[in-house]
């Protein structure tokens, strides 16, 4: 294991720039999600990484040794593709063992490594099978072992769950998390998927035109997004913006609830609500529809829990209210985060 440290690296195609001067550190056994849409530079930096791609500038440094120009083999590095790369022909056994074999590892030291690998990812009993006889969880698993048996310094995941379904995906991230847990190597893990970055990271970059937006823990970056960006990129239904002027205020749709939900004398920002349209979603219903009152109409999602017992009059308008400690202020023209404390001249978003 070891430190990974980006150091002002940029990639600039003939036409356009997919990395723009991101710095970054990644700590010892640390797990770091690059997160972001398609075509923000996630990928790009960890191509990066592992020595595909050589930076435009920037320096890319593993443990104490700058890495930038050492080709791939030299970086001590394992890398988990999209679609696992396993060898059709070959048993999970000699998959695993593959990369010991090609360095010309005895083969005593093939099947203690392999063992323990498979061990590791609750592999021991399927050695004998071959891909097409496995699930696509239980291929993944197989891909982290032939990764892990290489005793790699960086550990890199290029958006391994994404060919899973909705409930393999669930199970295999909580197997991922464990794995993580129990080896602890350093590594940093790709995805556009903000649940998969919520659940496996310690600490998450949210990216976007190849720029760095904002690095914390989830929590950090779901509570306290650093600009409206990321208030609207984290979090399904995002984050309710409503502009006054300078200053835009935002609140997680989870905030947003009927007033009478809160306790009399309760520090709250009420909001008129005109509710349009009512998804159940089973444990939750949302409420779309607009803010209003003496705002122009913005368009709002409400998160209500079944179990709380209100039926909106769809059309008319609502008293809702957030908490005011859960309200974001955002500077208008640029985005920004503005700092916590919402004012109470602020607070006056529209009455029912």
């Amino acid at each position: 294991m070891a430190r990974l440290e980006i150091r002002q690296v940029s990639k600039i195609f003939a036409d356009h720039t997919a990395v723009s001067d991101v710095s970054l550190t990644v700590n010892d056994g640390e797990f770091l999600v690059l997160l972001g849409p398609s075509g923000c530079g996630k990928s790009t930096l960890l191509r990066m990484i592992a020595g595909l791609d050589l930076p435009t500038y920037g320096d890319i440094v593993i443990g104490d040794r700058v890495a930038t120009r050492l080709q791939p083999k030299d970086r001590n590095i394992a890398m988990v593709f999209q679609n696992y790369a396993l060898y059709p022909h070959l048993t999970v056994y000699e998959n695993i063992a593959f990369p010991l074999r090609v360095r010309g590892a005895d083969s005593r030291l093939v099947d203690e490594k392999v063992q323990w690998a498979a061990g590791l990812v609750g592999l021991s009993k399927l050695l004998k099978r071959k891909p097409r006889q496995m699930s696509g969880g239980e291929r993944q698993r197989t891909a982290l072992a032939r990764s892990l048996v290489r005793d790699p310094d960086v550990f890199l995941l290029d958006e391994p769950l994404s060919n899973l379904d909705a409930k393999l995906r669930h199970s295999a991230r909580e197997e991922l998390r464990q794995f993580q847990d129990r080896v602890g190597v350093t590594s940093v893990y790709v995805t556009h998927d903000q649940v998969e970055a919520m659940g496996l990271g310690d600490r998450i970059v949210v990216m976007q035109a190849g720029t760095v937006r904002q690095i914390g823990t989830p929590e950090e970056i779901y509570q306290h997004p650093a600009d409206t960006f990321v208030a609207t990129f984290m979090g399904s239904p995002p984050m309710n913006l409503v502009s006054q002027g300078d200053v835009t205020l935002g609140f997680r749709p989870e905030s947003f609830l009927p007033e009478g939900n809160y306790p009399a004398g309760s520090d709250i920002t009420r909001i008129s609500f005109r509710v349009h349209r009512v998804e159940y979603l089973g444990g939750d219903r949302l409420l779309y529809g607009h803010v209003s009152g003496n705002l122009p109409e913005t368009p709002a999602i409400a998160r209500i829990p079944s179990s709380v017992a209100y039926s909106p009059v769809l059309g008319s308008e609502t008293a809702f209210a957030v908490a005011s400690g859960d309200l974001r202020r955002f500077e208008t023209a640029s985005g920004k985060a503005l700092s916590t404390a919402v004012p109470a001249s602020e607070r006056r978003l529209a009455h029912a």
